[in-house]
């Protein structure tokens, strides 16, 4: 037996955990029986000690362990090694810093820009300047190549017909018919090829489009690409065969980029050992070295792949957790795993969850990986008080500088806060710091820093206690302070946590929290409590668990292949077939790296969803039979609240988890006893503490606490806190009212009942914070409700809507980020209702959506239900949702060229949806379905089961913002909580007029601004500021209401100014009623802005709004306009065919991206929705799966960005070929006047609509306008091409953009997933 080691590189520091057998030991050591283990922490970066962080975690274990000096400079002695098992951020690096290979895009024609259009959503809704990852292509090659798909699944009432012995027609790996439209040229190819070569670029990223299901055309370009010599080629179609051009194309262009920084970094890393360590002997290398996956699976170093090592870090902590703290039938575990630079959250029941489409480091992924989310919140994260709040992150001070304690010049960082307070004690914390790292943390500056921020927090609350008398608290000390933001930070890490158990339907409180990471023992106790989770576990391990976890991983090998297949007797032959050929792929695999039969496993998973959604669910094959309907709809209703038992299900991918089970520490690992040990351990006193140190605690403030040595406690012992707990790695802070059990493998930790401190209503900046997290969970938590428990596209998939928080008052107290447009006008329809409904009681839920009323558009409904406290309304809640059809003159009710509102569908001033606890069906089907059809050429609702399910969805979302209110009101009081509420809106009140203030002085106190409306109507504003940052909003002088459908109701203006002075403060804020609290707005009556009760306003919402936005920025000279239209698209077929018989009809719609203006420091982003909308674009493979339709380009606009010192985005074209008789209509603007450029920066060029009508010879091309509607053919096309933005500055002083800091997230799981969609 040799020494097996495992080491996690994370991104502050690295860990070793070796297994030594005591057969090596130091000179003079007696060999005997077993293993030891040796433990190494080092930092991940130290370039003047060292190159290679993991190498030289070894170099020190092989010391260690053989007592022999094994210098830096020379090859490492391989001769007591047996197996390297390896997490590493060496790929999330590569990604984060973008240094990987350069790299080619080879794409079908027409899609060269695809993947920088991605979804077409912008990953923050409040940043202007749009800072999002780039592209991870050098260059793209179009390769004029087509296929497309046969038939289209939106109707099911037609049978496919596919011509006899026609060769263009074949059928796909996923058993759909694919029609050959034309096959590459590799003559033409190969030329293009070669030039790129020689400009150096080596590596080449594959993706054509429909390649998941016929991969032929790549196969050929792959074998193309290699015979000429490209070091490393990816195939969309080999790395991860799925549905969905984008995620799959950015997956193989990530592999592309990632795989060769990992070649070159492993050929680095042999670098530095012995060159036998590659050469094989009898087939086999000398030391077994193996790589963790972001799938929580190991893979021989000779199969890691680039895009699958994302998450290889993280992903050895799961397994860690999993095996060390779950228990077969016992409670599920959340790991909580809080390191240097952020903290991960994840949670194991059994099985590992996965998610298969994420976007990590801000490349979206299609590719297994396990469910893990990061939280910009660890150690090294920066504290800063900004805007009167304790703010924790998003910065980090990562390893290099480090912490202000870290004797690096670095910030203040919770790692600080948690030494001042007492909880790290520098003698036992490793003393690596400093020029010989061999100094301590440096607690003296980390006190002077913390200094310095009281004084600044100080002068804060003197100014704010002259402004305000109710603010008591004046000075704060440093213990208060830094307790602060531990206080804000444990929030800001309990938020996730909640999304990822309740969010999915479990409650947090029925879990354990396992705890790790080296800085998790210091948080583990407080996060727990605020979980209400009773029990906590931390290993032994605990600050090393992701090394150790790699430890107890096995060897996993997967295959996948897609389906389309009906779940249905008839088709199980061909499932099991087509699964009993990956299962042999597998194990195969498996048999090859030497496991035999007894050591292998394998699990099938089919990828199941309900026919006509996009939501699939990876379903486990239960143990006994083939029986994957009763899981899938078991886990639909554990994920989603229903089921839909009219609908087929489908099968979309076939996917086989082979696994070698692998025992890498030299003993048996099975899952943890700690559960049965608990129950038989016997209890004894602690023995006397190692010293006492003087800790901070909230309940008991400065308090002598022990400290113990965790080696030297015996197994039972009982420490009651206040109490520290220290190994050589990580220090455990037991709180107060808490206590901890030794046990053999971890400490555990047991929450008795406290009384939590008592809080009043004074205003305490902490507790401002943690009051913002809690009022924005509520609102987050609405709505992840909402999306599970609906069943429409729009609402479910599109995730068209918004939750909100409201006072007593009807002003908004917290907002999830939803839709834009949605912002600051549901407080209007709050406050109409409670004007104008006589009686609302507990039970009541009210329904409105008329514009009147507070409305947006009509397929806007909003639902409103009050909460009770003691017989009073103490807050409200609300949701409102985008409906696909309340009825009106078009399918989808959102006609191009409507003229009145009735027009436009159902319109509701006001309606108790629910009285008394029930739902009235009867009546809100009259209003939907009955009251519209009473108007010439209108129709009724033409979707009413989902209208009605949605808004059960709805009331849902409102009953769960109740139940957590009340919670909080129970946990703080409803005074306290109301106070709170204040002074959040006056927080943001304070910020608003500050902005104000900076715009005065640097623009004057007048800021004025007028834009145009296609159709000539102004919309002029003028911003009068006062000394005290309250301002006058009036827009005199905009045009009359208009014959048409850009009115726009006046919450609209509410929405379009709370939006555009939050980008404006640029810091991280509630968003509330208290930033238009300094706020005056004047709009004159009958204008553009507040049309009659009649008055059609479907463009109103989504383009007149658009151009508010312009209109404000231009005012305060913020940017340069964005393309300022929505360009919303449908097409559909009706219910009725020409000659009145019933058929299966549908309807799509969409909203397209454009160019977003350009600033004083950066250029505009290209091809992306700006301001009011922020909707995701189906994926061009979808599209043409579901409906009859061609998509021939989706690129960007070239040059239609406006030129200046900075540039405008360009817009985009999207080009659509009908392949059947449809209806077609567009609502759009900026098709005349030009998108403005500002301060000598060009305009954009004006988008335009093509209407190509097929004929004879070709086509007859027809300017369509910005507002039409007609019938095309099949042959005919559409081509829309979006409007460019203005450019900023003049074109003579041009230079290069101003470095933009991208935040992004290193692991993004499903709670990132629903962000990417919610908070863009």
């Amino acid at each position: 037996m040799k020494i097996r080691v495992c080491v996690d590189r994370g991104g502050t520091f690295t860990d070793c955990i070796a297994f030594v057998p005591n057969s090596i030991q130091p000179p003079g050591t007696p060999q005997s029986t077993g293993f030891r283990t040796l433990v190494v922490k080092l930092l991940s970066v130290d370039p003047q000690n060292y190159q290679d962080a993991p190498r030289e975690g070894i170099r020190r274990i092989l010391e260690l362990a053989t007592g022999k000096k094994h210098p830096r400079d020379q090859p490492l002695d391989i001769s007591n090694l047996e197996i390297i098992r390896m997490g590493t951020t060496v790929a999330t690096n590569a990604l984060l810093e973008r240094k990987g290979a350069r790299t080619v895009l080879l794409t079908t024609k027409g899609f060269k820009d695809l993947l920088h259009i991605g979804n077409q959503s912008r990953p923050d809704i409040f940043d202007i300047s749009i800072s999002k990852p780039d592209v991870l292509y050098e260059q793209v090659l179009e390769v004029d190549e087509r296929v497309t798909l046969v038939g289209f699944t939106a109707v099911t009432d037609r049978p496919l017909v596919i011509p006899k012995d026609d060769p263009s027609y074949v059928k796909g790996v996923s058993g759909e018919w694919v029609r050959i439209i034309k096959k590459p040229d590799l003559t033409k190819i190969e030329h293009k090829l070669r030039n790129l070569l020689s400009m150096g670029i080596t590596s080449v990223a594959i993706c054509f489009i429909h390649s998941f299901t016929f991969p032929e055309h790549e196969i050929l370009v792959e074998q193309l690409c290699r015979k000429l010599g490209f070091e490393h080629v990816a195939r969309s179609s080999d790395t991860s065969p799925m549905v969905k051009m984008v995620p799959r194309g950015t997956s193989a262009t990530a592999d592309g980029y990632l795989t060769p920084v990992i070649k070159q970094y492993l050929k680095s890393f042999f670098s530095g050992f012995d060159k036998k360590i590659q050469e094989k002997v009898d087939g086999k290398y000398p030391v077994k070295i193996e790589f963790m996956q972001s799938d929580g699976g190991l893979v021989h170093v000779d199969n890691f792949d680039g895009y699958r090592a994302i998450l290889s870090g993280p992903a050895g902590g799961v397994v860690g957790y999993a095996m060390t703290s779950w228990e077969k039938n016992g409670k599920p575990v959340i790991g909580f795993d809080m390191g240097g630079t952020s903290t991960d959250v994840s949670r194991f029941g059994g099985q590992y969850e996965h998610v298969f489409e994420s976007i990590t480091a801000g490349i979206p992924i299609q590719a297994p990986q396990l469910d893990i989310n990061t939280v910009a919140a660890g150690g090294g994260s920066v504290l800063s008080f900004r805007n009167g709040m304790f703010t924790v992150g998003p910065e980090s001070a990562s390893a290099n500088p480090g912490p202000a304690c870290y004797r690096k010049g670095g910030p203040l960082a919770i790692t600080d806060a948690n030494l001042l307070l007492g909880r790290l004690v520098p003698d036992y914390f490793p003393k690596i710091f400093g020029k010989t790292e061999k100094e301590p943390l440096d607690k003296q500056q980390t006190i002077k820093q913390f200094t310095e921020l009281q004084r600044k927090i100080t002068q804060f609350l003197k100014e704010r206690q002259h402004e305000d008398q109710s603010v008591k608290q004046t000075e704060m000390s440093l213990d208060e302070i830094a307790y602060g933001f531990v206080q804000v930070a444990n929030e800001s890490m309990c938020r996730p946590i909640r999304a990822l158990t309740q969010g999915k339907g479990y409650n947090s409180k029925d879990h354990i929290l396992a705890c790790f990471g080296g800085a998790g023992g210091q948080h583990a106790f407080a996060i727990a409590r605020t979980l209400g989770i009773k029990q906590i576990l931390i290993h032994k391990y605990s600050s090393i668990l992701s090394a150790y976890g790699l430890g107890l991983a096995d060897v996993v090998k997967e295959a996948q292949t897609p389906c389309a297949q009906e779940y249905d007797p008839k088709n199980m032959k061909s499932l099991k077939e087509k699964a009993q050929i990956l299962q042999e792929q597998c194990v195969a695999a498996l048999k090859e790296q030497g496991f035999p039969d007894d050591h292998i496993s394998t699990q099938i998973f089919l990828n199941l969803r309900y026919q006509g959604t996009d939501t699939q669910l990876m379903t486990l094959k239960p143990s006994d039979d083939w029986n994957f309907e009763k899981v899938f709809e078991s886990q639909y209703q554990q994920e989603f609240g229903f089921t839909l038992p009219d609908r087929k299900i489908f099968v979309d991918d076939i996917r086989i988890r082979g696994t070698g089970h692998s025992i890498a520490t030299g003993s048996q690992v099975t899952w943890t006893q700690v559960h049965q040990e608990l129950k038989k351990i016997k209890i004894i006193a602690a023995d006397k503490p190692e010293r006492s140190e003087s800790v901070y605690w909230k309940a008991t403030g400065r308090t002598a606490t022990p400290v113990y040595l965790l080696e030297k406690l015996k197994q039972g012992t009982k420490i009651v806190g206040p109490a520290l707990i220290i190994d050589a790695t990580a220090t455990i802070a037991v709180e107060p009212d808490t206590h901890c059990i030794i046990t053999s493998e971890h400490v555990v930790g047991i929450l008795d009942e406290s009384t939590q401190k008592s809080i009043d209503t004074a205003m305490d900046p902490i507790m401002l914070s943690v009051f913002g997290h809690r009022f924005m969970s509520i609102a987050e938590q609405m709505g992840r409700t909402l999306q599970k428990t609906s069943i429409s596209t729009n609402i479910k998939e599109r995730l068209d809507f918004s939750c909100a928080l409201f006072g007593p008052d009807g002003g908004l107290v917290a907002n999830a980020p939803h839709i834009p447009v949605h912002l600051g006008s549901m407080q209007e329809a709050v406050k109409w209702q409670m004007n104008h409904c006589k009686s609302i009681k507990e039970g009541d839920v009210l329904l409105t959506n008329h514009p009147a009323a507070g409305g947006s558009h009509l397929p806007d409904i909003t639902v409103i239900t009050p909460v009770f406290d003691h017989g009073k309304i103490a807050f409200f809640v609300a949701s409102r949702g985008h409906h696909a059809d309340i009825g009106g003159m078009q399918p989808g009710s959102m006609p191009p060229n409507s003229r009145e509102l009735y027009q436009e569908g159902a319109a509701i001033k006001s309606f108790k949806l629910v009285q008394n606890g029930a739902f009235d069906e009867s009546g809100i089907t009259k209003l939907l379905l009955e009251e519209p059809s009473k108007f010439e050429g209108c129709s009724g609702t033409r979707c009413l089961k989902d209208n009605i399910s949605d808004l059960k969805a709805q009331v849902a979302a409102n009953h769960r913002g109740i139940t957590l209110i009340k919670s909080l009101i129970e946990e703080y009081t409803l005074p306290v909580v109301q106070a709170y509420m204040g002074y959040i809106r006056e927080n943001a009140e304070l910020a608003v007029r500050d902005l104000l203030q900076q715009a005065a002085k640097k623009h004057g106190n007048v800021l004025e601004s007028v834009d145009f409306m296609d159709d000539g109507s102004p919309i002029q504003l003028k911003i009068s500021i006062e000394p005290n940052g309250s301002a006058v909003f009036d827009f005199e002088g905009t045009g009359p209401e208009v014959y048409g459908n850009t009115n726009a109701p006046t919450s609209v203006t509410y929405s379009a100014i709370i939006y555009c002075l939050r980008c404006l403060i640029k810091l991280d804020m509630p968003l509330n009623q208290g930033a238009l609290a300094p706020i005056t707005v004047k709009i004159p009556q009958s204008s553009l802005l507040n049309p009659s009760e009649t008055a059609a306003v479907v463009g109103g919402n989504v383009l007149t709004s658009q151009r508010l936005c312009d209109v404000i920025f231009k005012a305060f000279k913020a940017c340069a306009a964005s393309q300022g239209c929505c360009n919303n698209f449908t097409f559909g077929m009706g219910n009725k065919d020409k000659d009145g018989n019933e058929r299966q009809g549908f309807g799509y719609y969409e909203t397209i991206a454009g160019g977003a203006g350009a600033g004083p420091n950066w250029h505009g982003r290209s091809g992306v929705h700006t301001h009011m909308t922020n909707t995701r674009i189906t994926d061009p493979e979808i599209l043409e799966r579901r409906y009859p339709v061609l998509l021939h380009q989706f690129g960007l606009r070239a040059h239609s960005g406006g030129e200046g010192e900075f540039t405008g985005g360009d817009g985009v074209i999207r080009e659509i070929e009908f392949l059947e008789t449809l209806d077609v209509s567009i609502l759009s603007e900026r098709r005349v006047y030009a998108p403005y450029g500002l301060e000598g920066g060009a305009p954009g060029k004006p988008g335009q609509n093509l209407l190509l009508r097929k004929t004879q010879d070709g086509y007859r091309t027809l300017n369509f306008g910005g507002k039409n509607a007609t019938v095309v053919h099949a042959g005919d096309r559409i081509r829309i091409e979006t409007p460019g933005a203005g450019g900023f500055g003049s074109k003579s002083n041009k230079r290069k953009q101003t470095q933009i800091q991208v935040n992004v997230k290193k692991a993004g799981g499903s709670l990132q997933n629903y962000h990417d969609t919610q908070y863009q």
